[in-house]
């Protein structure tokens, strides 16, 4: 879905934190990541900062930089239900 509504304004960051460069490079190739990976190798960022101590944590941010959502746990973003989320927030008008 990072394809479809790139040019509608989604915008994925992926971050990986507490993992070697080379093993986090390797994931991403081996897994087909199109979305640009973050690394934060040491995770005073991710966990100090953020607060998060275990992956998979999605945060939704809106046009205006607002958290507008805080998805914990694993979830099939190919679902019909995500693809509902993430296009009614990339159409939203600020």
């Amino acid at each position: 879905m990072y394809g479809e509504f790139k040019a509608k304004g989604l915008e994925v960051l992926l971050v990986s934190f507490r993992e070697k460069e080379d093993l986090v490079k390797k994931t991403v190739q081996e897994r087909g990541y199109v979305a640009p990976v973050l690394l934060d190798a040491s995770g005073d960022v991710t966990g100090r900062v953020f607060g998060v101590w275990g992956p998979p944590t999605a945060y939704l941010i809106d046009r205006e930089g607002r958290l507008v959502g805080r998805i914990q746990g694993a979830r099939d973003w190919s679902s019909p239900a995500a693809h509902n989320l993430l296009k009614a927030l990339v159409e939203e008008t600020p």
